[in-house]
């Protein structure tokens, strides 16, 4: 079980340095018009989901800030809380994770997303807290600042899952920083 958990870490770091890479990449290939502002190019907001499945239910919520390399790319962090209830069972998660998303047409979103959680669980009187890692690949449709799609988390596993199921469906809302009229010096 060890040797399990030693590939995921790999593969999580793996895929993680070539979402990085891949978005750089991508950014020197094609460049946007220069700004000197780097709030120019900063989106906030984040997601809110949830799924039900085999008696349990999950809602999420994961403030977010986005760097917008072009209008094909963009790669930030994320916070995140979940509740999780179900036949007795309750958990909370905290966390945070690094979304890059990609919009290969103009109403197509795909995203990537590692987080790493802390879960407290609860089960009748017994307590639990450990960390856990997800790795979501996404798609939705986008319209203007709002995509509905979902996501699969292709780390899931059936014995000591944190998620009902590895599909979550999400909508995600991204406003220029730019456009809230916030300045910062």
């Amino acid at each position: 079980m060890k040797t399990l958990k030693k590939i995921r870490c790999y593969f999580t770091f793996i895929l993680l340095l070539f979402c990085f890479c891949f978005s750089w990449a991508q950014a020197q290939e094609n460049p946007t018009p220069q700004s000197n502002k780097f709030w120019d190019k900063v989106s906030i907001g984040g997601g809110i989901g949830g799924s039900l499945g085999g008696g349990y239910s999950n809602i999420y919520i994961a403030p977010s800030a986005i760097y917008n390399f072009n209008k094909n790319l963009s790669v930030g962090p994320a916070l995140q809380y979940s509740y999780q209830s179900g036949n007795g069972f309750s958990s909370s998660l905290y966390g945070a994770s690094i979304i890059t998303l990609v919009n290969p047409t103009q109403t197509v979103q795909l995203s990537a997303e590692i987080e790493q959680v802390l879960v407290n669980q609860k089960l009748d009187f017994n307590t639990a807290s450990f960390w856990n890692t997800a790795l979501f690949l996404g798609a939705g449709y986008r319209a203007a600042n709002v995509t509905v799609g979902f996501r699969y988390n292709i780390l899931h596993q059936k014995q000591n899952a944190i998620y009902a199921n590895a599909w979550v469906a999400f909508v995600r809302i991204y406003l220029y920083w730019k456009a809230l009229n916030i300045s910062i010096h």
